[in-house]
């Protein structure tokens, strides 16, 4: 075998064989688990995105690739094995770690040799991963994917994951506490929030302005039927992850009261990065648009676009339960 396999996907035997060989190599090299050790082991039933599946509780080698399980993983003091430390910039240290956590990469090119050369007892995949699923499961049977399904009620999908979670990490308690704060923001947005005022969600990505559909819409979108509000323009999203082309001409005619923008490239800053605030504030033809007139403007955190987890959503909806009561 050569030192150096490919970063493209291996094929399931190979991935099997590779897995296998490396099993081995570390059975040979250290001494069998102490007996009382292996029955105080733990194991919990929990109901992912494919359905029940038997997992470890407090597992001690984890692959954690869907972002939005990082900041939770990161709260609860989880340490990891592999990650794709190209997704997590400088936002999770505890879980990128140095050279000893390996680099899977990101999704577009995953290193799968670094997820089997990782040896881990549990693999949390899904969301920008998802594609590799079967990949993964050849390597780790305990491999579950927990990211909002899809289709489903958004701030439900959101508390499924934390309940998940808990149960896998033995952190019932604190899953708990943050459903309680995610609800707590969302009642505190709509009590606050004036129906007769217009909203409108964008995404600014590449210099320009995108239009975010309401449920569709990356990021925003979920605002709207989350918290009832009145879409200053109502269509379906042609492409939710991006935005859907709009100009600004269409953007002042729709004349939103109050703009929710998501910053894709705020976290990036490459040369020639526009961040969102100037794109909007700085446009002659939204100058005269009521939101951008009276200040009523929410950008997403920086971190929103590789986060996109419970607290990055409990976060937006208390500035948007803030603006609105402001």
């Amino acid at each position: 075998m050569s030192s150096r396999l490919s970063r493209t996907a291996l094929r399931p035997a190979a991935i099997v064989s590779l897995a296998a060989a490396l099993a081995l190599t570390g059975c040979a090299s250290g001494a069998a688990a102490p007996a009382d050790e292996a029955a105080a082991a733990r194991t919990v039933t929990v109901d992912d995105n494919h359905g029940s599946i038997d997992v470890p509780v407090a597992p001690e080698r984890v692959v954690a690739l869907d972002n939005t399980t990082f900041q939770t993983l990161s709260d609860w003091g989880v340490t990891l094995v592999a990650a794709p430390k190209p997704l997590m910039y400088d936002l999770w240290p505890s879980l990128s770690g140095g050279d000893e956590v390996l680099d899977v990469g990101l999704h577009r090119e995953p290193d799968i040799e670094a997820v089997v050369a990782s040896k881990p007892d549990l693999i949390v995949g899904g969301y920008r991963f998802r594609d590799i699923y079967a990949q993964l499961k050849d390597i780790q049977p305990a491999t579950i994917e927990t990211s909002p399904r899809d289709g489903e009620d958004h701030t439900a999908e959101l508390k499924r994951q934390t309940a998940i979670l808990g149960q896998v990490f033995d952190k019932n308690d604190e899953a708990a506490q943050l459903s309680a704060d995610l609800d707590a923001a969302i009642a505190d947005a709509k009590k606050a929030y004036d129906p007769s005022q217009t909203v409108m969600g964008l995404i600014a990505s590449g210099g320009k302005i995108a239009y975010a559909a309401p449920g569709e819409g990356r990021g925003v979108g979920t605002l709207f039927p989350t918290l009832g509000l009145t879409p200053a323009l109502d269509r379906a999203a042609e492409d939710a992850s991006h935005g859907d082309d709009i100009s600004v001409e269409a953007i002042a005619a729709a004349n939103p009261e109050w703009l929710f923008v998501l910053d894709r490239d705020a976290m990036f800053g490459e040369n020639g990065y526009v961040a969102a605030r100037e794109l909007v504030e700085n446009s002659e033809a939204l100058k005269n648009v009521p939101a951008v007139q009276k200040n009523q403007i929410v950008y997403l955190d920086a971190g929103f676009y590789l986060d996109e987890g419970i607290q990055a959503y409990t976060k937006l909806y208390r500035s948007a339960a803030e603006a609105f009561a402001s």
